[in-house]
């Protein structure tokens, strides 16, 4: 007879590590007989009553791998929420990439290994890891193309600022130009980033024009809020701009890979805007299940301010255009 009582519904507090080494990241894989058995997963374990996320995670690495984790290198990640139908999960996902001691072994009879990001699939973990193995993917810095007069105009100085800054991941942001304008603009872009290593994002439109090499495509709330599903496949990233917990709850619903949330503080392009602020800010990213970007008056040095309160890292104009 199934469980109906009380216990069957409560959130089971789980703190995750993503225990980095160069381009590596740890890897365990769960044993046969618990749930989501033999699937992979990130070190961790449950949250005991009266015990802090820092504290669990250092313990539990310790008890599963036999690795030093100085609580001082420890830092928020994401924190999702998953319903399995037979478990409810706060998934609390912490990072640590310096001064990790020890080599790792699986102390419990659990296969660990170090493997690249891209080596990470989807199915070979539990639902819950996805947007995890997203913020591995996903940089730390979203770069946002600002003002130009013409596409030949515009086309340099995002060649002089690729040069420059080399940035990972760039968001062609051109709402002044039309359809044929932009996408003239958008494969010409497209060339340049290829030529500097950068993943390049389209913005305002669900597909993309032919000839556009593109990582995927960034939408406008007022453009995501009239989609039914997610409009791009899921090898191409999908992002949505958001400013508050119903946008970026239509966001998860529609699959999204990241949001951005904003504006936090006031910016130069949307003067008298009301902002969301720091606390805000981050209350709206502890309950989000998906990354999520600062936006908004960010310079580089927000980047670990917003990398504390659990953002995935900060986008804008202004830090690099």
């Amino acid at each position: 007879m199934p469980n109906t009582g009380p216990d069957s519904c409560r959130e089971v507090h789980v703190a995750v590590a993503v225990i980095r080494r160069q381009d590596r990241v740890l890897i365990a894989r769960r044993p046969d007989h618990v749930h989501q058995g033999g699937l992979l997963e990130f070190p961790g374990g449950k949250v005991e009553p009266g015990e802090s996320v820092q504290h669990a995670l250092i313990r539990e690495i310790a008890e599963e791998t036999g690795l030093d984790v100085p609580a001082q290198s420890l830092r928020p990640l994401i924190g999702i929420r998953h319903d399995y139908g037979d478990k409810r999960v706060f998934l609390d996902v912490w990072g640590t990439t310096d001064g990790v001691l020890g080599e790792p072994e699986g102390r419990e009879g659990q296969m660990v290994s170090w493997r690249t990001v891209e080596e990470l699939r989807d199915e070979d973990f539990p639902a819950a890891n996805r947007p995890i193995i997203r913020a591995l993917r996903l940089p730390e810095q979203y770069s946002i193309t600002g003002a130009f007069r013409s596409v030949s105009s515009g086309l340099e100085r995002l060649e002089c600022q690729l040069c420059a800054h080399r940035p990972a991941m760039i968001l062609l942001r051109a709402p002044w130009l039309d359809a044929i304008a932009y996408a003239d603009f958008a494969r010409r872009a497209s060339q340049l980033c290829q030529h500097f290593g950068t993943s390049l994002m389209l913005h305002g439109r669900a597909d993309l024009p032919d000839g556009v090499s593109a990582a995927g495509i960034h939408l406008s709330w007022e453009q995501a809020r009239h989609l039914s599903e997610r409009p791009v496949p899921a090898h191409q990233w999908f992002a949505v701009s958001c400013h508050n917990e119903t946008e970026i709850a239509k966001a998860t619903q529609l699959d999204a890979d990241f949001v951005t949330l904003g504006p936090v503080a006031p910016t130069l392009s949307h003067p008298g805007a009301s902002t969301l602020g720091w606390r805000r800010f981050q209350e709206l990213v502890m309950a989000a299940k998906v990354p999520v970007f600062a936006l908004g008056g960010m310079a580089n040095g927000h980047l670990e301010q917003a990398r504390v309160r659990g953002a995935q890292g900060i986008a804008g104009i202004g830090n690099w255009w």
